[in-house]
C-alpha cells in the first residue's frame, strides 16, 4: 500500500510540474507598459498579436486616429494601427516562449522577435537586432 501511494505521489508531481512548464495560456488580451492593448491569439501552428487599441485613441501630431504612419510600404501608411499585426509567425521556442517576427510601429521596422511567459499574468515581448534584444513587459488584462 505505501509503495503504491509512494508511485501516485510522484506520478502526482510529475504531473505538476509538466504542466508548470507553462504557466498560463498567453492567448487573450494584454496591457503593454506604454498603455497600448494586445490581443494574443492562435495563428495557424503558432500565435499572433494584433493592436487592440493604442496608448491614446489619437495621434496629436493629427487629431485622427493612429495609422501606421512609419511602415515601410507607402500604401500601407494610411491603414489604421488597430488590428495590425505586431507578433507573427510566434513558433513554440521551448517552455512558456515562442520565436518569430516582431513589428515596431514606432519605426516600421520588423525584427525577430520572442513572446516569453514570465508568470500567469505578466508576457514579455522582446526584439532582437544583431543579437541584442530588448523589450518590455506585459500584464494580463483577460
Amino acid at each position: 500500500m505505501m509503495f503504491h501511494l509512494y508511485r501516485i505521489s510522484v506520478a502526482a508531481a510529475l504531473a505538476l510540474i509538466g504542466t508548470g512548464v507553462a504557466w498560463a495560456d498567453p492567448r487573450g488580451l494584454w496591457l503593454a507598459q506604454d498603455g497600448a492593448r494586445v490581443h494574443v491569439s492562435t495563428c495557424g501552428a503558432g500565435l499572433c498579436a494584433t493592436l487592440a487599441s493604442t496608448k491614446t485613441p489619437v495621434d496629436p501630431a493629427t487629431g485622427a486616429p493612429w495609422t501606421d504612419r512609419n511602415n515601410p510600404n507607402p500604401a500601407e501608411r494610411s491603414r489604421p494601427l488597430v488590428g495590425v499585426y505586431v507578433l507573427y509567425g510566434m513558433m513554440p521556442d521551448g517552455a512558456g516562449r515562442w520565436s518569430g517576427s516582431l513589428y515596431n510601429t514606432d519605426n516600421g521596422q520588423t525584427y525577430s522577435g520572442h513572446l516569453i511567459e514570465i508568470d500567469r499574468n505578466t508576457l514579455r515581448i522582446e526584439g532582437c537586432v544583431i543579437g541584442i534584444c530588448g523589450g518590455q513587459n506585459m500584464r494580463r488584462l483577460q
